[in-house]
């Protein structure tokens, strides 16, 4: 791989406008891409198979109407006083405006839902009272019937008596006829009552039916109580907006719609919408993001010293960038993109673009100052750095790749695109970094740097070789108690800066989130206010009903009713549930769905654990199977898939770094505590994001308004990214190491070494890194704002007391022991040259680099140990 790179950039740098013509052309094809393909990037996020998708597309086939998404309009006065006669008629105007969008099946008025529940209630009242008069004119009927068969029975009594008379005397035959007739007339007028009761006893029964019918409502209608559509002071009012798509699924055309239907709020109204229809996709660069570049410019200065030296890593950077954000955004026109996709790739883009090319760039002014030919030069430092480079990219690139094993597609699309701009950033620096430096041919130096270079210059060209250890500072090792006391130090601090991760929670951000002048926060805040925190996060809850016997369709109605009742009491009688509300049923009467109202907002712990319960009530009363969907439901359940996800992510990472670390350092000891130096890095990085953005410490530095629940995958993604920078930083430096020992030195003087020979160059790359991350803290975006801390503080922890501070400090206490490994597999594994060391002696100059005194005796990453010769100093070198 070092001669093919060699050999690619004395090409690159030989043919160098050809070379930046192509990526331009590339730029421009991306560009074109981007206006032939791009499409709407999703700000939701699904999972198939999670029980909130399972319930969701149920509905889609049995009971469609429930199964659309929903979003919510506040609106409010002004002046805090109830809403006039001209403004609910203006809200009414609106209302009929947004149901026309495509997309929206409804738009409730609130005051007309309003107007509406009071005639219900109304009816309730009334529906009581006719019952009671109902029940009053039945008595009455009953006492009436109750007099009139006393008296037939008195008449039977009195008839009885004189039949007896009239037989004791003998005459019953003459006066038959006329008893008889008095018979008839009882018999007839006994039967006559029988009638009369058999119409009482169907209609009480009748009205002891209405009676339960119209308690069922009653009922119904107070567990609803609380899902009010107006304010109780009458200052607010809540416009519900059903759309025909599921809540993940409803384009953003549609939102886009709706937005501009209420821009305009009429006269002495505010209107707020919430973050489910507001929130679009993030942009792509803000000027949190563009002080990020101009920081890293800085750096570059410093450590380059020209402004041509400083924007070429920056130019090349933002050619990648521009291809892999332009090149991923292309394809959202036909896969489901979320839209911090293009922003992750972005963010890595530019941070890796501007250090691969720094990398590159900075061992070939090292190279030219020791007075190297420029195209031998680029292709010398293209194959040594850039080899290194490749390697470095390749870690981060198959790290991000990995997040496909997860088998979240959002995540791993993600990762897919990450890995993208990877790629892109890589074949940049190794081709169009040569080329650059080519067309720039000495600029790259100060005009300080080439005058020294020409007086150095004799007359034949080369620059004269200065004697580098002669000048070079004796190296001593660091002692053993220092060396204890910094990983102590150092473990304890990580160990401490990493608790809070023991109390890390994760959701999706929401309203509470969003800035507190947002219109999605006012939303948030004012339903909170006037109408309970709970109203920002409802969920959906489907039950399954028996099928519909053979019989009258009232019959059917009336049992439906009852199972429908039974089901919503059992859901309003739990702790956390403050409110419950049918929604309706099926067409064949088997799935009724009921907006269930927590106690609490969508992200709280409570409402968390309601899902859970609700679910685990399944099937109620042995009954009624139910299911739990909606926004809060669903990112419960991506959390938890996330959750479930990260520890295999984990592992395979861990697994892949230790691989990865045998094969460059051939050693035991230095992956192992390289890569529990990551795990400790990553820890304390997820410490510092739960501190500030879910405990909110410092929030007013950080501008934290809200703090709350961490984003859910950013624990995940943070694995992959932290992990491919860390092996950057552990290459630059434990390469140094093992090339000072593998020539001779002392194990614990190539420790200092190593270190000396790396450490400017990854003390730049990590500030440009941090830097870059760190412009996107201040993102206007909630998602992308705790991504960009995570990643810089966690670049932070990992460069400067992870990879400078406790790995030297083990190695010195590991001593020749941290260079151990086994015969038998030293035998099999591949000879990995990362630093180009082999072609170094394939491509021998007569005049070595000259040496930093203060950088050390062995700079594999920069170049000084060019032509495989040792420090006269040194021992010989090993076998």
């Amino acid at each position: 791989m070092a001669e093919f790179l060699y050999r690619v950039g004395r090409w690159s740098a030989r043919r160098a406008r050809t070379v930046l013509v192509a990526w331009l052309a590339v730029l421009v094809a991306a560009g074109v891409a981007f206006a032939l393909g791009a499409g709407t990037l999703a700000t939701t996020f699904s999972i198939p198979g999670t029980p909130t998708a399972e319930v969701t597309d149920r509905l889609q086939s049995d009971f469609p109407d429930a199964s659309g998404g929903t979003g919510t309009v506040v609106v409010q006065t002004e002046d805090g006083e109830p809403f006039t006669a001209e403004q609910e008629e203006a809200v009414a105007g609106l209302v009929a405006e947004a149901a026309a969008v495509d997309g929206v099946t409804t738009v409730m008025d609130p005051f007309q839902t309003e107007a509406d529940r009071a005639a219900q209630a109304q009816q309730v009242e009334s529906g009581r009272t006719q019952i009671e008069d109902g029940r009053a004119q039945l008595d009455a009927g009953q006492a009436q019937l109750d007099a009139g068969r006393e008296q037939l029975e008195a008449g039977q009594a009195q008839l009885d008596a004189a039949r007896a008379q009239a037989e004791a005397a003998g005459m019953l035959a003459q006066v038959q006829p006329q008893l008889d007739a008095q018979q008839s007339a009882l018999d007839e007028g006994l039967a006559a009552l029988a009638t009369q009761q058999t119409t009482l006893d169907d209609g009480r029964a009748t009205l002891e039916e209405q009676e339960a019918q119209l308690e069922q409502g009653a009922t119904l209608l107070d567990m609803a109580s609380e899902i009010r559509m107006v304010s109780e002071d009458g200052s607010a009012a809540i416009v519900m907006v059903s759309f025909t798509d599921p809540q993940m699924e409803i384009p953003q055309e549609t939102k886009d719609a709706l937005v501009d239907v209420f821009a305009d709020a009429p006269e002495g109204l505010q209107i707020d919408l919430s973050s489910d229809m507001t929130m679009g996709a993030p942009s792509i660069i803000g000027a949190g993001e563009i002080v990020g570049l101009l920081v890293a410019a800085v750096v570059l200065v410093i450590m380059l010293g020209t402004l041509i030296g400083a924007g070429l890593p920056i130019l090349t950077a933002l050619i990648g960038v521009g291809i892999g954000a332009l090149g991923a955004l292309s394809l959202s026109g036909v896969v489901e993109m979320a839209s911090v996709t293009p922003v992750l790739g972005l963010m890595l883009g530019l941070a890796v673009g501007i250090d691969y090319s720094l990398f590159i760039v900075n061992r070939h002014r090292r190279q030219l100052k020791a007075g190297d030919e420029l195209h031998e030069s680029i292709a010398l430092a293209n194959g040594t750095s850039g080899n290194a480079v490749v390697f470095a990219g390749t870690t981060v690139l198959v790290a991000l790749l990995a997040l496909n094993v997860t088998g979240i597609p959002f995540l791993g699309l993600m990762g897919t695109v990450g890995a993208l701009c990877i790629a892109i950033a890589v074949l940049i620096a190794v081709t169009l970094t040569p080329a650059l430096l080519g067309l720039v041919g000495l600029r790259i130096l100060s005009t300080k740097e080439r005058a020294q270079l020409e007086s150095s210059t004799g007359t034949g060209g080369a620059a004269v070789a200065a004697p580098a250890a002669a000048s070079a500072t004796p190296v001593r090792p660091m002692s053993t108690g220092w060396a204890v006391v910094r990983v102590v130090v150092g473990v304890a601090g990580l160990l401490l800066v990493a608790l809070p991760a023991l109390d890390l929670r994760v959701n999706l951000p929401d309203g509470s989130t969003e800035p507190h002048d947002s219109s999605q926060y006012q939303a948030y805040a004012t339903l909170a206010e006037k109408f309970g925190e709970g109203q920002n996060g409802t969920l959906l809850v489907v039950a399954d009903l028996p099928a519909v016997e053979a019989g009258s369709e009232a019959e059917a109605a009336v049992d439906s009713m009852t199972a429908q009742v039974e089901i919503a009491q059992v859901l309003f009688d739990q702790e956390d549930v403050v409110a419950v509300a049918p929604i309706g049923t099926s067409e064949d009467g088997t799935v009724a769905a009921f907006q269930v109202v927590p106690r609490e907002g969508p992200t709280s712990e409570s409402t968390e654990e309601l899902v859970h319960t609700l679910r685990d009530m399944s099937p109620i009363d042995g009954t009624y199977e139910i299911g739990v969907a909606g926004s809060a439901s669903g990112n419960v359940d991506i959390s938890e898939k996330l959750e479930s996800a990260l520890p295999v992510y984990l592992a395979v990472v861990v697994g892949l770094s230790l691989i990865i670390l045998v094969l460059v350092f051939r050693s035991i000891f230095v992956p192992v505590i390289a890569t529990l130096g990551f795990i400790l890095s990553y820890f304390a990085a997820l410490g510092g994001v739960v501190a500030i953005y879910q405990w909110g410490w410092l929030s007013g530095v950080f501008g934290v308004e809200s703090p709350g629940p961490i984003l859910n995958f950013l624990p995940t993604i943070l694995v992959g990214i932290l992990f491919g920078l860390a092996m950057d930083y552990m290459l630059f430096l434990g390469s140094g190491m093992r090339e000072a020992y593998a020539h001779g030195a002392p194990a614990r003087i190539a420790v200092v070494q190593g270190v000396r020979a790396g450490r400017s160059v990854v003390t730049a790359a990590a500030i440009i890194m941090i830097a870059v991350f760190g412009g996107f803290i201040f993102s206007h975006s909630a998602m992308i704002r705790p991504i960009g801390f995570a990643l810089a503080f966690g670049v932070l922890v990992d460069a400067f007391v992870v990879r400078m501070m406790l790995v030297p400090a083990l190695m010195h206490l590991a001593g020749d022991k941290a260079w151990w490994l086994p015969r038998w597999l030293d035998k099999i594994l591949p000879d990995v040259d990362v630093e180009g060391a082999s072609l170094e002696r394939r491509h021998p100059h007569a005049h070595p680099a000259t040496e930093d005194p203060a950088e050390g005796a062995v700079d594999p990453a920069e170049g000084t140990e060019r032509d495989g010769d040792v420090e006269k100093d040194e021992v010989p070198a090993r076998g």
